[in-house]
């Protein structure tokens, strides 16, 4: 047999002076990768301007809201999708002192005194929320008007955690009785796109919201949470009853002397 020749390293004999020179190596389209994070970075600052624009719009347009005939969020939505919508501005003062009375007395009973935020009310609504119990949501006019004003409907913690500090502002910067006012005017009061005290009054009874009396504003007030399913022009006993319930509390002293605070 052949004997096996070994083979020398080959750098043994190679002169130091020809041994490679490290370089760091360049990753394939490293510039290309830097230049997509860039771009997502971007897209995601960008995206966080909108959000803190669209959260920070109502507050800048809430005083504007001080005067004129605003419109809800249901209402241009409706009017976009080509879907009825009446609605005739009455001002406070054009209406039968029964009516927001009796709305106060239905939905908000504690409006004039609180700043826009029932916190009993809204702690009661997150137990029984906790402990699986139906809601109304504990929320008040002011909070109402919040939402139909910027927001949607539906319910959501995002919805509601958006909807509290904006009332606050809303009660700070209108006021109970413009607060009051358009609420009355942006209410949906019927089954096929009637919104507003003065349409809703045409509607069910056929007359103007100044002509209402005490039943027929109690009546309006109790079909207030849902005009589709619920009627004043035929209501039925559950309706009935509730409006009865209304104009007791209406008649109220403490009402009185808040509703009172509410015009001064």
């Amino acid at each position: 047999m052949r004997p096996v020749q070994s083979i020398p390293p080959q750098h043994e004999n190679r002169n130091p002076v020809d041994a490679p020179i490290w370089r760091p190596v360049e990753m394939p389209y490293g510039h290309a990768t830097l230049e997509a994070v860039d771009r997502r970075v971007r897209i995601v600052r960008n995206l966080i301007l909108v959000v803190l624009v669209l959260a920070l719009l109502p507050y800048l347009i809430t005083p504007f809201y001080k005067v004129g005939h605003p419109v809800s969020a249901l209402m241009a939505w409706r009017w976009l999708t080509g879907s009825p919508v009446q609605r005739q501005w009455r001002d406070l003062a054009a209406m039968s002192p029964a009516l927001p009375r009796s709305v106060v007395a239905s939905e908000d009973a504690q409006f004039c005194s609180h700043k826009g935020i029932d916190w009993n009310s809204l702690r009661d609504a997150i137990d029984d929320a906790q402990d699986g119990e139906a809601s109304g949501g504990g929320s008040t006019i002011t909070q109402q008007v919040a939402k139909n004003l910027f927001l949607w409907s539906g319910r959501s913690y995002l919805r509601k955690a958006l909807e509290i500090p904006l009332a606050m502002w809303l009660d700070l910067v209108l006021g109970k009785q413009r607060v009051l006012e358009i609420y009355l005017n942006i209410a949906e009061m019927g089954p096929s796109g009637q919104f507003g005290a003065e349409t809703g009054s045409v509607f069910a009874f056929g007359r103007p919201a100044a002509a209402l009396d005490a039943r027929e504003a109690a009546l309006l007030a109790a079909v207030l949470p849902n005009p589709v399913t619920r009627s004043a022009k035929r209501p039925g006993p559950g309706v009935r009853r509730l409006a009865g319930t209304y104009m007791a509390r209406a008649r109220a002293a403490e009402l009185q002397r808040c509703w009172n605070e509410a015009r001064g």
